[in-house]
């Protein structure tokens, strides 16, 4: 049987006062939350350069390992070329040969400032790797403590959150899926997470902007879904304002 358009009313006004309570229990978290999420972004980003840091130190210690081995590959040649050397036939084989020598004592020269410039560089990445593992200590720190006081937080509220949800979860089957992404997209776009309010003191209850009495009559039939025409919230029902006047009673007091 398809439900009247005051049955859709009250079931979604319902699921709206749910919803409102559950945002109360996210609101007390305050900004936790994205705070946690975002040390734990920024923890993440320099444990991605600590990485690249060893990376490079590796690097750096490869390349000296394969400068120390060029040094070794030309003191051997140096030794087998003096050896040559002492058994020349003439000047043209010894000055080849002593060009060669030069070469390779070039060679060394070259790999030995290699090791050096490796070095310095080594010295530099392992100061910029202490120095970014002391930050990150640091934000660790604050990333414990912030989810400490979240976790205490949720912990509170957890039973009732949970209790919350699941009467979420069975308001809103009760609710047409087209009606249902409607709510689900005033909601989002809303300040406050109104997206069904009543109409209160002559006023829309979600931006106060006054509704004409014309308007409020048709509220009050429920004959039909309808928004406010200026922030376009569901206008669920018209809260009548109950002045009770207290009765002034007079004593009279007898003439003696």
């Amino acid at each position: 049987m398809e439900s009247t358009v005051a049955q859709k009313l009250d079931a979604i006004y319902n699921l709206q006062l749910i919803d409102s309570r559950l945002d109360a229990i996210v609101k007390v978290r305050g900004a936790l939350p994205e705070e946690v999420q975002d040390l734990e972004d920024e923890i993440a980003g320099y444990e991605t350069r600590l990485e690249k840091f060893q990376s490079d130190i590796d690097s750096f210690e490869d390349d000296i390992k394969r400068f120390k081995d060029n040094i070794k590959e030309s003191e051997k040649l140096i030794k087998k070329y003096q050896e040559q050397q002492m058994n020349v036939r003439n000047n043209r084989e010894y000055d080849a040969i002593t060009k060669e020598l030069e070469l390779q004592d070039l060679e060394i020269q070259v790999s030995k400032k290699k090791i050096a410039e490796s070095g310095l560089k080594i010295d530099q990445k392992k100061g910029d790797l202490e120095e970014l593992s002391n930050l990150m200590k640091d934000r660790q720190k604050d990333l414990d403590l912030k989810k400490e006081e979240l976790d205490t937080i949720v912990a509170e509220s957890e039973s009732e959150e949970s209790k919350l949800q699941s009467e979420h979860d069975k308001a809103i089957k009760k609710i047409e899926d087209r009606l249902a992404k409607s709510y689900t997209k005033i909601r989002a776009n809303a300040k406050n997470g109104l997206a069904v309010v009543m109409v209160k003191r002559g006023a829309c209850g979600g931006c106060f902007n006054t509704v004409p009495p014309q308007r409020q009559a048709d509220i009050r039939e429920k004959k039909k879904l309808i928004v406010c025409e200026h922030c376009g919230r569901i206008l669920a029902g018209v809260e009548d304002e109950i002045e009770e006047e207290g009765v002034k009673t007079k004593k009279r007091t007898a003439k003696a």
